[in-house]
């Protein structure tokens, strides 16, 4: 396998564990346990950070090359990945906050 497969690869694996957790947190904040879907997000930005890190020595390396990189489309589905991943953690951002402000209005209403 090319090694730039293999550091697609790395990203696809990186970013797709933490947009799991992004999608998870935003479960876990539905159900109420805001603390686990705050844990959820910390998890899936390290998965996310790693995923990153390879993306970027892909960069680095298309960067110390005289000819580029050959652009394949396994190398733009872990372009897609990492960008779909940034996208899914701000979604899942904006749900906890908003599933905390509706439990928070429901126990004025019910308090």
């Amino acid at each position: 396998m090319e090694e730039f497969e293999l550091i697609a690869f790395k990203i696809i694996s990186g970013v797709g564990a933490a947009r799991s957790c992004y999608i998870e947190a935003i479960q876990a904040a539905k159900a109420g346990n805001y603390e686990r879907a705050e844990k959820l997000i910390t998890e899936g930005d390290e998965n996310f950070v790693e995923g990153h890190k390879a993306h970027t020595e892909l960069l680095a390396r298309e960067a110390g090359s005289d000819q580029g990189i050959n652009i394949s489309l396994l190398i733009l589905h872990a372009e897609d990945q990492l960008m779909s991943a940034e996208g899914f953690k701000t979604i899942a951002q904006e749900f906890i906050a908003a599933y905390k402000r509706i439990d928070k209005l429901e126990a004025k209403q019910h308090g």
